[in-house]
Parts: structure tokens; C-alpha cells; sequence
């Protein structure tokens, strides 16, 4: 009985070195994470060279205050998944795989979205009330779209801008014919249009910062003027594009040349909704303002994050219009989806068949 007890309190030497040598690797171990947890990212993430250059633009960023794990985490954010995810990290970077090559996957944007609704809780609320916030199910498991236009590469340029694989690997059957399905059924809640489709985390920018209140007449002229902050995620080259880079839309209408608005952003939107190959207005998914509303920005009356127009009339009409009527219940799309008359395109003359009468002094 004694030497048992013996065995059990003294172990043998070679069960004492085991020991020993556990708790300094478990305290080496918890003495790094805690360091890497701590520490700057310039000490830390900054110092790997295949993120020297992420890290250089984050610097100079409207997100530069922030570390690093707020947005991607840590080794331990998912629990085994996460330790494994930056486990294979080390493994490519001795293993020379990918090294020029480190980009987030679809399943990692989604996990940044969920941090970018930490900070950006309206703009996030927004997003999830509009069309942008469609998922995979929505989009390629639609009966009526599938019917007339079989799902095709070509809709990953916009409905899917991060997936990874092609669209045999999304929903099948490629065809005309359903019934349909997602293939990886996980895939199909998955949002196509995140917030890193137009948003880029590490773009140069500024923090907002208080006015100067010292005279409160020259703070519109003292405010500083803020970069654009939409681009466009091009699928194919993995890059953002800024709107400034992106070609100006010529649009006909028959032959008459359509005015299209300047607005920078306006060139993100025609990226998706633009059309056919004639650049004939109205065609395909071409939505650009034209009538009485022609050379209108979408933001004028789009609200940027849930697309809502409803309160837009207001920013330009006065509480009637010319012909004495509420303009937003004039017979058009705005007040009745079932209108011939769009909003995009509705000109006085749809109503005014005969003429447009002299305003009324």
C-alpha cells in the first residue's frame, strides 16, 4: 500500500520530465497567444510578408484604430475550426502555397460581415430590408427566372461575386428545366451580395471626426471632403475597382444619345443593372433614369443601403406637381407596380397623350 502511495505522489523520473516539460510547453504556448492576443498587429499579423501590404493600407484607413481580430478574429473565434484555419496558415507559409496569393474565402466574408454589424448596425439593418440582401436560394432557385434564362456563369458576376466555384458546382441542373436545387445546401442561405462586394475594409479614408465649432458659419467650408466609399468587386481580376476606373455608360434610346448622371456611383450600379449588348435603354437590367427624371443619379432616389425610394419624391417635388396632382400617387410604378408607366422612364407625354397643357398661373 505505501509504495503505491509513494508511486502516486513521486512519480518516476521519467514521469516527472514528462510533466515538467507539458507545463512549459502549455505555458509557452498560453505565454504566445496571450503575446499574439495583446500585442500590435505591426509585432504580430503586419510582420508575415504576405500581409505587409494589407497591413500598410489598413494604416491608412477609416478602420485603422482597429486591430486586426475584430474583424478576423482569433485563433480561437470558431473554436477547432478557427485553430485549424490558422494552422494551415503556417503550413502554406513554409510550404510556399499561395504565398502571393492570401485572400479571404466566401465562408470568411460571411464571418466578417458578422463583425461588421457590430459597429455598423444601421447601415447592416438597411442592408438586410433591401434587395442586396438576397441569398443563393433566392437567386437561383427562382422558378420563373430559371424558366426563361438558364443559370449560367455569367450570373456569378454579380449574384455570387465571391463564390469559388462554377455554376455546376452551385445549383443544378443547369437548365431550363427544374426543379432546381443547391447543391450544397449550406450554400444557399449564404448572402450573394455581402458587404465587401462594395466596401473594402482596408481603403484609404478617413476617421469622421467632430466639427470645428469655433465658427459655426464656415464649418460646411472647413469639413473635409470624404472619399468615395462604394467600389465595385470584380469577380474575375479579385480586385475592387474604384468608381473613377470604371467605363462611363453610353446609352441610346433609339438613336438619341440618353444624358447620364456624373455621379461616380452610378457607374457601380450599371455594373449589374445594365443593358444589352446595344446599350439600349430599358433593355435587360438597365434601369438608368430617363423622361422627366433623365440625367438623375440612382442614389437620388435609391437610399444606398436598402434601395428604399419611398421617401425620395420629397427631396425634389414640392407637395404637388405642375399638373396639381400628389406625385406620389400619379399613376406610376412608384404608386402601382401594375402601372405601364416606370418611374425609370415615365416622360409627361404617357399621361398628356394630346399635348402637354401651359402651366396654370
Amino acid at each position: 500500500m505505501s509504495s503505491i502511495w509513494k508511486l502516486s505522489v513521486y512519480p518516476p523520473l521519467w514521469g516527472r520530465i514528462i510533466l515538467i516539460a507539458a507545463v512549459v510547453l502549455f505555458a509557452a504556448f498560453g505565454g504566445f497567444i496571450l503575446y499574439w492576443d495583446l500585442a500590435s498587429p505591426q509585432s504580430t499579423c503586419a510582420s508575415c510578408h504576405e500581409i505587409e501590404s494589407s497591413a500598410a493600407l489598413l494604416v491608412e484607413s477609416g478602420h485603422r484604430s482597429m486591430l486586426c481580430k475584430e474583424c478576423h478574429g482569433t485563433a480561437f473565434s470558431n473554436g477547432f475550426h478557427s485553430l485549424v484555419e490558422k494552422g494551415m496558415m503556417v503550413v502554406h507559409h513554409f510550404s510556399g502555397y499561395g504565398k502571393h496569393n492570401v485572400r479571404l474565402s466566401e465562408v470568411q466574408i460571411g464571418a466578417i460581415l458578422e463583425n461588421c454589424k457590430r459597429c455598423h448596425g444601421m447601415e447592416y439593418a438597411k442592408w438586410l430590408s433591401g434587395g442586396h440582401s438576397a441569398t443563393y436560394s433566392a437567386i437561383f432557385l427562382n422558378k420563373r427566372h430559371n424558366s426563361a434564362v438558364q443559370p449560367n456563369a455569367d450570373c456569378l458576376r454579380c449574384h455570387g461575386m465571391f463564390y469559388e466555384g462554377s455554376i455546376a458546382d452551385l445549383v443544378s441542373p443547369v437548365s431550363i428545366k427544374g426543379p432546381w436545387k443547391i447543391v450544397n445546401s449550406e450554400q444557399g442561405t449564404m448572402p450573394v451580395i455581402p458587404c465587401l462586394t462594395c466596401h473594402e475594409i482596408h481603403r484609404k479614408g478617413s476617421v469622421a471626426v467632430r466639427a470645428d465649432y469655433s465658427d459655426p458659419k464656415d464649418i460646411f467650408y472647413k469639413s473635409f471632403i470624404q472619399f468615395p466609399v462604394a467600389l465595385f468587386y470584380d469577380r474575375y481580376e479579385k480586385i475592387h475597382r474604384e468608381p473613377g476606373d470604371l467605363p462611363e455608360l453610353k446609352l441610346w434610346e433609339g438613336e438619341r444619345r440618353v444624358h447620364v448622371s456624373d455621379d461616380s456611383h452610378q457607374k457601380i450600379c450599371v455594373q449589374c443593372h445594365a443593358p444589352n449588348a446595344f446599350h439600349q435603354a430599358g433593355t435587360s437590367d438597365d434601369r438608368t433614369p430617363r423622361g422627366v427624371h433623365e440625367g438623375l443619379s440612382c442614389l437620388s432616389c435609391h437610399a444606398n443601403h436598402s434601395n428604399d425610394p419611398r421617401q425620395s419624391c420629397v427631396n425634389c417635388h414640392p407637395a404637388i406637381s405642375n399638373c396639381g396632382l400628389d406625385v406620389t400617387k400619379m399613376n406610376t410604378t412608384f404608386f402601382d407596380k401594375s402601372s405601364p408607366h416606370n418611374i425609370h422612364s415615365v416622360s409627361c407625354v404617357d399621361c398628356h397623350t394630346k399635348g402637354i397643357p401651359k402651366k396654370k398661373i
